[in-house]
């Protein structure tokens, strides 16, 4: 398989939410098939739906050779390791990585949308995701991050 790029959010509101970003973000650049290209700069935001501790909230773009199920069993191989417990929809978590993009692909499929099915309506992930690609055109909106950035603002 073709390697792409491939970009994961990436959010923490337990514990030490900046090493265990950081401890991610490394497990990640281990996994086979998978290289950590860029990260963006973290940011500390409410919670969404619900109350709870802030967030720190990011984005890495990789690249990648697996295919997208596969990146998604990496990804929840390495929340699980980092403690992330999943007792209710919202609860705070030690991590949360989320494909937010794969290439230029869109997948439907039990349990895996791609593009993340809200990316445009959440600014703490498009904040980031700009940061590394403002012109990144997204599969299936003809838009680009930047401009759902200010779209997301209105």
């Amino acid at each position: 398989m073709r390697a792409v790029r491939a970009y994961i959010g990436l959010g923490a509101n337990l514990g030490d939410c900046a090493a265990t970003i950081a401890r991610a973000v490394r497990m990640l650049d281990h996994v086979p098939g998978v290289r950590v290209l860029r990260r963006s700069r973290l940011r500390r935001t409410g919670p969404l739906g619900t109350r709870g501790p802030d967030f720190l909230n990011g984005v890495v773009e990789v690249r990648c050779a697996l295919p997208p199920r596969g990146l998604l069993r990496a990804m929840l191989a390495i929340e699980k390791r980092l403690g992330r417990t999943r007792p209710r929809r919202w609860a705070p978590r030690t991590i949360d990585l989320d494909l937010l993009l794969y290439g230029r692909r869109t997948v439907r499929a039990p349990g895996l949308v791609v593009p993340h099915p809200r990316l445009a309506e959440r600014p703490f992930v498009l904040e980031p995701l700009a940061e590394l690609r403002p012109r990144l055109r997204v599969p299936g909106r003809r838009r680009t991050v930047r401009t759902m950035l200010r779209e997301s603002a209105r």
